[in-house]
């Protein structure tokens, strides 16, 4: 299973798309307090649609709380701090994979990153841009998650309206 885990969001906008990511990706969310924002926020309802009603998601008090029922498994750090680019991280099917992404003001706990040197990894940017955005930076990582160990059972065709529906469109 590939879980997302933010280790304490500040902003319900991000948060409620990262919410429609992971539901869209069936993926796990693990959210880390203190969260800045309410889970019944009308801006994270907003961001995150109707998706929120499908997404498996958990809240944990603190990071401890959470690595201490989640140690087993692959862990993959998403960090400006990072010295391999997100590129060189080889998942593996065959074990729970979370991915790990910081708080949009100051990222994820130092210690966390040094104690995990190793796991830590970057998106490439521009020297001198300082960060992308968080849910932009969650998209990313788990797409190439995703790619990586196989789409599983996501659909690679349009299902609501018909993987023949473009053949069928007219213009009005």
């Amino acid at each position: 299973m590939i879980n997302v885990v933010l280790y304490e969001p500040e902003i319900p906008q991000n948060t409620g798309n990262i919410m429609r990511t992971c539901s869209a990706f069936n993926m796990k969310l693990h959210l880390i307090e203190p969260l800045g924002f309410s889970l019944d926020e009308k801006h994270l309802k907003r961001s995150a649609m109707d998706y929120i009603q499908d997404l498996d998601y958990k809240v944990y008090p603190n990071w401890n709380e959470f690595y201490s029922s989640h140690s087993n498994g692959q862990y993959a750090y998403f960090t400006r701090y990072g010295m391999k680019s997100f590129t060189e991280c080889l998942f593996d099917k065959n074990k729970d994979i979370y991915l790990v992404f910081g708080k949009e003001s100051t990222g994820i706990d130092k210690q966390i990153l040094k104690d995990n040197l190793d796991s830590c990894y970057r998106l490439p940017m521009r020297k001198d841009a300082r960060s992308l955005n968080l849910s932009n930076c969650v998209a990313i990582g788990a797409y190439e998650c995703l790619r990586q160990v196989g789409f599983g059972e996501l659909s690679d065709r349009e299902m609501i309206k018909g993987e023949d529906f473009l053949l069928k469109w007219q213009p009005k």
